[in-house]
């Protein structure tokens, strides 16, 4: 799952890039609303945490552009402002949920999880294809009954595959969305990245489920 982050407090912002970058999500942050809408625009997210005060554009402003653009993202807000008045402001700007700060990460991530299961553009909550099986709510995947052991980028990777089923990724596509939208691709952690992944998901089997293009990247697929 690829957030984006729009919080004008440094501290904050880094607190939940870390703890959601440990959970196995791709994070991008905004500090300025401006800059958030922007990103929310021209890049492709699955949900955005938003808070509402902010310096050029404040919240309510950055949702409600959002949503006269047709831009469906969900969004929670994240914010100290903790009146009955504005929670019911931001769920009728079109918000799909609301955290008043201070808050407990475990919270969050609770919400984020039932955001993901409600909205019906997000990734189902468990992919299958031939024998693995990769939980997307536990962050867990599994070949032909076997847990394996990933890592969080291992986990998002093959997360970002399986959301791409089928279709040939390239590997700045893939350093993009998987470690960060400025990555430098020219050297080579996807290559080791894949290498690795496909260790621990194909070493051990006779059906191969990770190809290599040759000169494109890789795709996820039954040969």
């Amino acid at each position: 799952m690829h957030i984006l982050i729009v919080e004008d407090d440094k501290k904050t912002a880094a607190y939940l890039r870390k703890g959601l970058s440990e959970n196995g999500f791709v994070v991008d942050v905004a500090y300025q609303g401006e800059d958030g809408l922007h990103l929310a625009r021209t890049g492709h997210y699955d949900l955005v945490i938003l808070d509402v005060m902010l310096p050029e554009k404040d919240g309510w402003t950055v949702l409600s552009e959002m949503r006269h653009s047709k831009i469906a993202v969900p969004v929670l807000f994240l914010t100290a402002k903790d009146s009955v008045r504005d929670r019911v402001k931001g769920l009728e700007l079109g918000a799909d949920d609301y955290l008043i700060k201070p808050f407990h990460f475990s919270e969050l991530l609770a919400r984020l999880h039932s955001i993901s299961r409600r909205n019906a553009a997000l990734q189902p909550e468990v992919f299958e294809l031939l024998d693995l099986e990769i939980d997307f709510l536990k962050h867990m995947a599994m070949r032909a009954g076997k847990r394996l052991d990933l890592t969080p980028k291992e986990f998002a990777l093959l997360s970002f595959l399986a959301g791409r089923k089928g279709e040939v990724l390239s590997r700045t596509l893939i350093s993009e969305q998987v470690w960060d939208i400025n990555f430098d691709s020219d050297t080579n952690v996807v290559d080791v990245a894949i290498k690795r992944l496909r260790r621990k998901m194909d070493d051990d089997f006779t059906e191969k489920l990770i190809h290599t293009v040759r000169g494109v990247g890789y795709v996820l697929e039954v040969r």
